[in-house]
């Protein structure tokens, strides 16, 4: 097919019988109110999904409705189209058949983008319908700032030569035009494209390395020159207000850079290293948001308690598991549900994490002798109906918060565990007093983080020897059954096989059985009550479930596996 024709989308969609006439009318009376485009309205209101517009579109044009998570990208082909254009025009090339290419298109009636995507690639292209959401992901994923961040590094290194006239690179704030300012704003929309949850920037003894952690796992994003990193380290010293010419201390500071209009709230550490100075930079997107209890992953049956428990007036809630196991997250999401008018919520935290607005949240500062167990103490005095403590650190934090637990208000708070039935035994060897643990704990959840295979690229896998050795033992005979799964690798996961991630969980409530058992001398006594309580919904049950469900793959349960104790 060539160059469409000039169609209303409203009409193609009522003669698909997807659109009533009140609903067009209404949307034409909110477009002419607020000028916006037709079909966002239609989304908004949700008349159509995004999908069923694509649908309608490529049947009214007789071309094909492409589903952009299932459809791999060849980065080389798509770049053929300028990133400006791509975006301008909605659009993007899926493929070169050597006749014509065919170019996914969010709005294919639009004559002009398409009279204009012609004259650029200069061969005739036939179109697709994609949709708008998908395209602009798929967008942010294939034109990658790769090459932009490693031209840059390569102009900042020729620039500094041999000087270390740092004041002629402008390092002062404000130099918007200088090499450094623009190499680390691309290393930042390159990071918040990819989903990066931290950037590592580490002088190595002849080069320097930017690294970016990307769902749990370490990237190379690039490799430069090693004498650009002291003008890195001494550019984010600056936009974090730390000291720039003390270079043989660790230091701590946070910035907010702006990312295509998003702020992105950054945390700095800097380390004196062998070959100089070593800043990893973890990003929390404001924009993001908080997840919702329903969308961290948990089962159903555990999420219906989980909810019962949290609206209790008092007791103590605890997360346990390793640094960047989602235990912030989980809080947040129950926090998030609690947060309304009548509840007085206050958080103590190093550092705070998320905001969450209505609710009153104070970070740690051991410097000025603002700890823990101290900012907790006044906490109780402000009426609070809920509180949640970052960590639980030492002894006087554990009593201070399993009394305030005691007596009428409801604590959230996190422990380094490795499950959930060694963590009251942890709380009794921090010299919380039995009666204290048994009465106040309501209940302990262990959570770790499990990748997913990417939908894209996600196929049918065979799997290695010690692989089905593994779920023989987990799941006996019925190992055989399932199909499991395993990426392959595209454009749309950096070629990784995995996107995104998703919680797993155990949960010991603490009933009649295990308190009674909490409060015997002989820990063995309630490990073995503990135990029978959990069997068959342990950590490691929920990862082989994920695993039956084709949704991660064996070497991802078996990660997780190794991480507990048997």
């Amino acid at each position: 097919m060539g160059r469409p024709e000039k169609i209303r989308l409203g009409e193609i969609l009522l003669q698909q019988k997807l659109l009533t006439e009140d609903q067009l009318k209404a949307a034409l009376d909110e477009q002419k109110r607020s000028g916006r485009k037709l079909g966002r309205i239609f989304i908004d209101a949700g008349y159509v999904t995004e999908e069923q517009i694509g649908s309608a579109l490529a049947r009214q044009l007789q071309v094909p409705y492409i589903n952009l998570k299932h459809f791999n990208i060849r980065p080389e082909v798509a770049t053929r189209l300028p990133e400006t254009l791509a975006r301008r025009f909605r659009a993007i090339v899926l493929e070169d058949t050597g006749a014509f290419y065919r170019v996914g298109m969010a709005d294919p009636t639009d004559l002009f983008a398409y009279d204009e995507i012609n004259r650029v690639l200069k061969r005739e292209i036939q179109l697709a319908v994609v949709a708008e959401s998908l395209l602009l992901q798929t967008i942010d994923r294939v034109y990658r700032r790769t090459e932009e961040i490693s031209g840059l590094a390569l102009e900042l290194g020729e620039e500094l030569g041999e000087t270390t006239d740092f004041a002629a690179l402008g390092l002062t704030p404000g130099a918007e035009e200088a090499p450094v300012v623009k190499l680390l704003q691309s290393v930042f929309e390159d990071a918040v494209q990819v989903r990066a949850s931290d950037i590592h920037i580490e002088p190595q003894e002849h080069k320097v390395l930017i690294r970016f952690r990307i769902d749990g796992m370490l990237h190379v994003q690039a490799e430069a020159d090693s004498k650009i990193a002291s003008a890195l380290t001494l550019r984010l010293k600056l936009m974090s207000g730390l000291d720039i010419s003390e270079k043989r201390l660790p230091q701590d500071g946070r910035f907010i850079v702006k990312v295509r209009n998003t702020q992105v709230d950054v945390r700095i550490s800097t380390m004196p290293t062998q070959y100089g100075e070593s800043a990893v930079m973890r990003l929390l997107n404001q924009s993001g948001g908080i997840l919702g209890l329903e969308r961290i992953g948990m089962p159903a049956d555990m999420l219906l308690r989980l909810r019962h428990i949290i609206h209790r007036p008092s007791g103590m809630v605890l997360v346990t598991g390793p640094t960047g196991s989602g235990k912030t997250t989980t809080l947040y999401a129950a926090l998030d549900e609690l947060n309304t008018t009548e509840r007085k919520i206050i958080t103590v935290e190093d550092p705070v994490e998320y905001r969450l607005p209505g609710i009153n949240q104070v970070q740690i500062h051991e410097k000025i002798d603002l700890t823990f167990s101290r900012v907790l103490r006044t906490a109780l005095r402000q009426d609070p109906d809920v509180i949640l403590v970052g960590e639980m650190r030492d002894q006087g934090t554990v009593e201070t918060g399993l009394r305030a637990a005691m007596t009428g208000h409801m604590v959230f708070s996190t422990l380094h565990t490795n499950d959930a039935i060694s963590t009251p035994i942890r709380l009794l060897d921090m010299g919380a007093p039995r009666y204290m643990v048994a009465m106040s704990l309501q209940v302990v959840l262990a959570q770790r983080l499990l990748r997913l295979v990417c939908e894209s690229c996600g196929e049918v896998a065979q799997l290695a020897p010690q692989e089905h050795e593994w779920m023989r033992l987990e799941l006996g005979r019925e190992a055989d059954g399932p199909q499991y799964r395993k990426g392959r690798g595209c454009t749309q996961c950096n070629g990784t096989g995995y996107l995104g991630r998703t919680g797993v969980y155990e949960m010991l409530e603490m009933t009649r059985p295990v308190v009674e058992a909490a409060n015997q001398p002989d820990p063995a006594i309630f490990m073995q009550v503990a135990r029978k309580q959990m069997e068959g919904h342990m950590l490691k049950d929920h990862a082989v479930k994920l695993v039956v469900e084709g949704k991660t793959t064996v070497e991802e349960a078996m990660r997780i596996g190794s991480q507990l104790n048997d």
